[in-house]
């Protein structure tokens, strides 16, 4: 927003005596031009030359508007005080300083100037050419407690932060974005998807040793099927559980399990090949897998731990 001086100031228009129709016109006329350089992002003041330019931000935009509404008599200071959020006597502060300075009375009078506490550009360079060179490695929580100690520069984190972001010295977050899994919805019918694993833990408590209990769980319906302890999780407790899970319910269309030793290698598990499997051109099945492909019982492996659970 530009001011300029080039029409009639407001104050012009007020001093004048409206004693005729014809003045009162003309006033209102000039009311009216003025309010409409105010929306077109021109106000005209008295106190500035041709030569100076002030720009507004929309704040202060806002504010030469009202204060030009006041003057008018269209608003008083204590209406104004709510739309600029400040209190009455701070509005004929403003108002007082207004009528003598113009515009100028509304702009802030730090814009230009340099903060006091801002950091110098030598202490600036200094902190960027330590963290190259001296303490190279460390990360900002380190390096502002090493400036503090031993050069003494005290600084905030915040600003070691900004110093390095603005050279373009920050490294990369090693850390890894998380991971979001959908959870597997279960199968439609019983028979159709069990789940098989073990399970190690103290299940005796201290009145015996500790077990590891292999059970076999219905996918739909949330049954457990078959279940047996055993000292550690082994194929022959899987085969264990494979007999009594189909002599009491016959066989299921596929095992869900994790990517343990003892079950097939899942297809999309890229391992090295031994040599009679590169010959062969297929992966040598597992005890296990060669059992359940006897029976034809689907091996499907769980990609992750959570992918088992089900919703």
């Amino acid at each position: 927003m530009r001011v300029f001086m080039g029409r009639i100031s407001l104050m012009e228009i007020l001093a004048k005596k409206c004693t005729t129709r014809r003045a009162k016109k003309r006033v209102l006329t000039h009311i009216l031009l003025l309010i409409s350089d105010i929306v077109r992002g021109e106000v005209f003041s008295e106190n500035v030359t041709m030569q100076e330019t002030i720009t507004l931000n929309t704040q202060e935009q806002k504010r030469v508007m009202i204060l030009n509404r006041i003057l008018a008599g269209q608003l008083s200071p204590a209406d104004a005080a709510p739309l600029l959020q400040i209190s009455k006597r701070q509005v004929q502060r403003i108002l007082a300083a207004y009528r003598l300075e113009g515009v100028e009375a509304v702009v802030h009078g730090n814009r230009g100037r340099r903060p006091i506490h801002r950091i110098t550009d030598e202490i600036r360079q200094q902190i960027l050419t330590l963290a190259q060179t001296k303490y190279a490695g460390c990360n900002q929580e380190h390096l502002r407690d090493l400036l503090q100690e031993r050069e003494g520069i005290k600084v905030s984190r915040a600003s070691v932060h900004r110093i390095l972001a603005q050279a373009g010295l920050l490294a990369e977050s090693s850390r890894k974005p998380v991971k979001y899994r959908q959870r597997r919805k279960r199968y439609v019918q019983e028979g159709m998807l069990v789940q098989i694993d073990g399970s190690p833990h103290a299940w005796l408590q201290e009145r015996g040793p500790r077990l590891c209990l292999v059970a076999a769980i219905d996918d739909a319906t949330g049954k457990v099927l078959s279940a047996l302890f055993r000292e550690q999780e082994d194929r022959q407790g899987y085969f264990e559980l494979t007999q009594q899970l189909v002599q009491r319910y016959g066989l299921p269309l596929a095992f869900y399990h994790d990517r343990h030793e003892i079950f097939p290698k899942a297809a999309h598990i890229r391992e090295k090949e031994t040599v009679q499997e590169q010959l062969a051109g297929t992966r040598v099945p597992s005890q296990f897998g060669r059992l359940l492909h006897e029976l034809g019982i689907t091996s499907i492996a769980a990609r992750s731990p959570q992918a088992r659970v089900t919703c």
